[in-house]
């Protein structure tokens, strides 16, 4: 796999073609002088990338091919001459965390002399590269969304295997545990929407994220949120009857994902959507269960045990009879969240992302909001700055439901 996320295969350039492109002599127009915004244009490279040293005088004195469509596999030769597919490429600066399979690090780009994530995936001998990572590039690297993190490069060595995000300062459970847990109901009413664009975006080309939680949450210094982690998203184009059902973080895991559904499509990250926005209006988690069995409690004492007639089927799932839970009585919800944007038992009821982004909720948001471009979240196109400035957290005071205005 190359470092733009393609494999060899996906190429039928013959191997005596493969040339860097300062090698491939230009006939239509001999004298015409390369720049570097015909290279970034060509490759279609960041503006403020800086090209290595003497590069586009290779370019230029070897008049290369312009005018005729691009191989992936030469753009891959040409990549790698820019300095991308290489460790060397860029600087770590400091260690951001680490799980069981990956060490993510705060680095620098050289190129662009912009910060980066580094992940950091160790390579086992024998098993290679784990699944999570290789669904992850597949999927980034199709999805270009300004609510969706960016994966920048790949590098490939015999020990590890390493993704290069854009930077982002933080992730939304940081920003909770910064503020104290209480949210301005602005900025809530910002990321809320920002989370649904990018997922809205998703759905849309079938992918389920299927990790919906704070952690997986970026956010910037600007205000932009965006999606992360796509380590256990799965695209619903691929043929399968079923999914697992071991997915979703256990506190944002839908109720029929806990009792064993594996026939689930874009609905299953809608459960978690309504548990963010609680959590983000209140500064608390919703379903902050341990296991499985207390998860389902904490759910049915909140909305009421179920019954055939609020979810149909359910009094014959044979994990719902075991556990043989109290006949709760719906608690009252409106007063914490919008009832139509909140979760429901069945997914086939849930509302659709694309729906909830046209809510009422976000109508003083303006009507441009919904026409922007996918490559674009520019704040201009909200409110005025005085107003869209993410306002200082720790100033806020708990309004008593999401629909207070400031």
């Amino acid at each position: 796999m190359g470092s733009d996320g393609e494999s060899d295969q996906a190429s039928a350039t013959s191997s005596d073609e493969v040339h860097s492109p300062v090698r491939v002599r230009l006939r239509n127009n001999p004298g015409r002088k390369i720049s570097t915004e015909d290279i970034n244009k060509r490759l279609s490279l960041p503006a403020d990338i800086r090209l290595p040293d003497g590069y586009l005088e290779k370019f230029n004195l070897n008049s290369p091919l312009f005018d005729k469509p691009l191989s992936r596999r030469l753009r891959r030769v040409s990549l790698s001459e820019i300095g991308f597919g290489k460790l060397e490429t860029y600087v770590k600066l400091d260690k951001l965390g680490e799980g069981t399979y990956a060490t993510v690090y705060k680095g620098r780009s050289k190129l662009t002399d912009n910060l980066v994530a580094l992940k950091e995936i160790r390579l086992e001998h024998e098993e290679g590269a784990p699944c999570t990572a290789i669904r992850e590039v597949s999927l980034l690297k199709d999805l270009k969304h300004a609510n969706i993190v960016t994966l920048h490069d790949i590098i490939h060595t015999q020990k590890s295997l390493t993704l290069v995000f854009e930077y982002l300062d933080k992730d939304l459970k940081q920003y909770l545990d910064d503020c104290g847990n209480c949210i301005h109901m602005h900025n809530v009413k910002l990321f809320l929407f920002q989370l649904l664009r990018g997922l809205n975006y998703c759905h849309r080309r079938k992918v389920l994220h299927r990790d919906l939680k704070p952690q997986n949450l970026l956010i910037n210094d600007r205000g932009e949120l965006k999606l992360a982690d796509f380590g256990l998203a799965r695209a619903k184009s691929i043929p399968t009857k079923t999914y697992s059902n071991e997915v979703v973080t256990l506190w944002y895991r839908p109720p029929d994902i806990l009792l064993g559904s594996t026939d689930y499509s874009t609905q299953i990250d809608m459960w978690g959507v309504g548990c963010i926005f609680y959590e983000m209006s209140t500064g608390r988690p919703l379903f902050p269960g341990s296991t499985v069995e207390e998860e389902l409690h904490f759910i049915f004492k909140l909305l009421g045990t179920p019954t055939e007639e609020t979810w149909p089927g359910i009094t014959s799932n044979e994990e719902f009879i075991s556990y043989n839970y109290p006949r709760y009585r719906a608690d009252c919800l409106h007063n914490h969240t919008p009832r139509e944007c909140f979760p429901c038992f069945e997914g086939k009821k849930r509302i659709a992302a694309e729906e909830a982004m046209r809510h009422q909720y976000f109508h003083c948001l303006g009507e441009r909001i919904l026409t922007l471009p996918d490559s674009e979240f520019t704040h201009t196109h909200l409110l005025p700055p005085r107003r869209f400035m993410i306002v200082p957290d720790n100033r806020c005071t708990r309004a008593h439901t999401p629909h207070t205005e400031r």
